[in-house]
């Protein structure tokens, strides 16, 4: 060869959307096609961006492979660089063919470092070694990173680069990551629902703030939580003796029974009335008063839960509670959800009562910005702050080793930063 290096640039077309936006898919293939080429891997860095687009690149010993795709497009673009004439790079770009299941391409070949313009250093080892002595000892590592992102920011997650699990269900994409930070991670059409690591913040206020401020709670109603930690911490409350949970979707129970069992332990437990059903009928078919507390753990109301943010539901919520019945919402991200933050307030005032709606926030490092925010609307005498016994709040958090609730975090999570405030118009 009269060159250094054989650099093909290839742009994929009619490709399979779904093989362009699977990571471990096309780091996968794109490791196969570099050793099948006869390459030496060193390292792979791959990232997935939600909700399309897939980055990465194959170090090799000999150069790299890399690749970035637009699935909504059907394209991938793929650079295919060896040095010397050892490695075809035209073994990995029939692989990748495959591997992405493109219909036609675009390829060209160029030579990089043409000899005849290149001169050699005048340096050169002062003893030459054996052969055998300056083969490479090479350990190959991987790097493949899941990345949920805004409109303007994103936030990655490495992980082990092997899914454990993804199915398609009628209402969402439900997958299971295995991350070096926080443990096995559940994930819903791209975005970050729970974590091993950090689960116990939001489940924990979610659930304790309004047992723990209900004057005698005995029967609790979640929507959604399919994952099962809101009914982990309902179940700890010994005088509630009905927890009802609805979820929509079998295949996130499915997912959370077989790969977050801390978190999913309790959707065995007895004395949960668990049911795989609409929760929006589920709430309009139900009687009159029949709950004390209502939870929604929702995803974003997009999908599948979208109907749980709008007026009609709650409504029927309201009419459920009982006479001093809490209702307890998850209402997103105050900074970056600021429109879908306002429109659960004033729903839920203009159903409540102004007086009877509180904002209270968790801090739960996966998801968006850290901040997260909830709605705690209360039929009747109940209050979020008058309504908290501190010693019994201290003993029972004591007592259950909770790792985040307790009596002064309850109340300070009803200490808004001004901004938040402000959008909620309680400066005015």
């Amino acid at each position: 060869m009269d060159a250094l290096g054989r650099h093909i640039i290839v742009e994929f077309y009619g490709c399979t959307s779904a093989r362009l936006n699977d990571v471990i898919h096309i780091e996968q293939g794109m490791l196969n096609a570099a050793t099948e080429a006869g390459a030496t891997v060193i390292n792979s860095t791959f990232h997935h961006f939600s909700p399309f687009g897939v980055s990465g690149v194959v170090v090799i010993q000999e150069s790299h492979l890399a690749i970035h795709t637009w699935p909504e497009y059907q394209f991938a673009s793929v650079d295919l660089f060896t040095c010397g004439d050892i490695v075809d790079p035209w073994v990995s770009f029939d692989l990748m063919k495959e591997v992405l299941e493109a219909t036609h391409y675009s390829a060209m070949e160029m030579q990089r470092g043409s000899l005849h313009l290149l001169e050699k250093a005048g340096e050169t080892p002062s003893e030459l070694q054996p052969l055998a002595d300056m083969q490479p000892k090479v350990k190959s590592s991987r790097d493949v990173w899941f990345t949920e992102r805004e409109q303007n920011t994103a936030f990655s997650v490495r992980h082990t680069g092997d899914l454990l699990y993804r199915k398609n269900s009628p209402f969402q994409k439900v997958e299971v990551y295995q991350t070096f930070e926080f443990g096995n991670m559940l994930v819903l059409d791209g975005c970050i629902m729970c974590t091993e690591k950090d689960e116990y913040a939001y489940h924990e206020m979610i659930a304790h703030v309004p047992v723990l401020t209900h004057p005698n709670p005995k029967r609790a109603l979640i929507i959604g939580g399919g994952d099962g930690g809101v009914a982990r911490e309902l179940l700890r409350h010994e005088q509630l003796e009905q927890v009802v949970m609805v979820e929509i979707d079998a295949l996130v129970i499915e997912a959370s029974k077989a790969h977050l069992p801390s978190i999913s332990a309790a959707l065995e437990h007895p004395q949960l009335d668990l049911r795989i059903e609409d929760g929006i009928k589920y709430v309009q078919n139900a009687k009159d008063a029949a709950f004390d507390v209502v939870i929604v753990d929702s995803t974003d109301p997009i999908g599948p839960a979208a109907g749980l943010f709008n007026e009609a539901f709650y409504r029927q919520v309201y009419r459920i509670l009982s006479e001093n019945g809490i209702l307890v919402v998850q209402s997103e991200s105050p900074r970056y959800n600021q429109r879908i933050f306002r429109e659960i307030f004033d729903c839920h005032r203009q159903i409540f009562g102004r007086d009877q709606v509180y904002c209270y926030l968790a801090y739960i490092p996966t998801y968006p910005t850290g901040m997260w925010s909830f709605s705690y609307a209360s039929k009747g005498s109940a209050h979020p702050l008058t309504g908290l016994d501190d010693e019994h709040a201290n003993a029972f958090a004591t007592t259950h080793q909770l790792q985040y609730y307790n009596a002064g975090v309850h109340r300070g999570a009803f200490a808004l930063p001004t901004f938040v405030s402000n959008m909620l118009g309680d400066n005015q």
